[in-house]
């Protein structure tokens, strides 16, 4: 089937690729009143492209939720205030007393035994210019890969901590984090448990070090994995604008929020889906 053919077999959307690597813009899409046709075609679109964008969305908060809904059971983020109404909201702000510190390459809560299927964010209010957010194919990152390479890291597992980021943000230590979160031990290189590819699995954010291997040893490797993710060529960008939405799969692609736009305020709210324990599966 030619790419134009797979574009056409949606029937409530035109898909509109940002690059070759990953991404479209799902135009047409009305998120308001979504039912099962609308839900299949956004998750074939998803699986697809890895990250799929939507413009001149309307949405409200209860809607934002019910629509990340119809894809999974959602996530509650231990940095969502327990007394907020819609705790399936994690409200991101920043403005002149808050820096932006999503800018490394990462996926969402690794760090959970079930990380997340994806996350789907809403602008609510945006610089005049700047505050972008990046996308990595690590699908793609692992094909690029030698040979050499992927024989190292295959089979591989490394932790995923979340005192890494979140025990100076929340103000706890890090045993009291993992009290609650305990760190996790994902593949390094996990198969899609859809579409079966082979993609990388750590990241800056959330990744420790390698399970049973010299620290030293560790930490270069996971500096050339992380890396893979800054080459543009596997990457896309977003550029925000009023009513824009964005929904990534966590499971195969990382993302970078630029925090180019300080002292200027940015407001985005997420909800995550839940998915399912990362696998390394050698047949595939």
């Amino acid at each position: 089937m030619s790419a134009q053919a797979e574009f056409d077999a949606f029937l409530r959307f035109e898909a509109r690729p940002l690059t070759p690597a990953l991404g479209a813009e799902l135009i047409g899409a009305d998120l308001t009143r979504p039912d099962a046709q609308l839900f299949d075609e956004v998750h074939s679109a998803l699986l697809q492209y890895k990250v799929v964008f939507f413009r001149d969305q309307a949405l409200d908060r209860e809607q934002h939720i019910a629509f990340a809904r119809g894809f999974g059971e959602l996530e509650i983020h231990p940095a969502t205030p327990a007394d907020q109404p819609d705790p399936e909201v994690l409200r991101i702000a920043h403005g002149p007393k808050s820096r932006g510190s999503e800018n490394n390459w990462h996926s969402d809560v690794t760090w959970r035994e079930r990380p997340s299927l994806g996350s789907i964010l809403r602008a609510i209010e945006l610089p005049d210019n700047g505050g972008d957010t990046l996308f990595a194919n690590m699908v793609m990152a692992y094909d690029r890969l030698s040979d050499a390479m992927k024989e190292k890291i295959d089979g591989l597992v490394a932790v995923h901590d979340i005192a890494r980021v979140f025990a100076k943000r929340l103000g706890k230590a890090p045993e009291e984090l993992h009290e609650k979160y305990p760190p996790s031990e994902h593949p390094v290189v996990r198969t899609h448990p859809e579409t079966k590819e082979r993609l990388i699995y750590v990241n800056d954010g959330f990744t420790s070090h390698i399970k049973d291997m010299d620290a030293q040893e560790s930490d270069a490797l996971l500096k050339k994995l992380y890396q893979t993710a800054w080459n543009p060529e596997v990457q896309c960008r977003f550029r925000w604008a009023p009513g824009s939405m964005a929904f990534w799969d966590n499971r195969a692609c990382q993302h970078f929020a630029a925090s180019d736009y300080f002292p200027h305020v940015r407001v985005m709210e997420r909800v995550t889906i839940a998915g399912d324990k990362p696998y390394f599966d050698a047949s595939v």
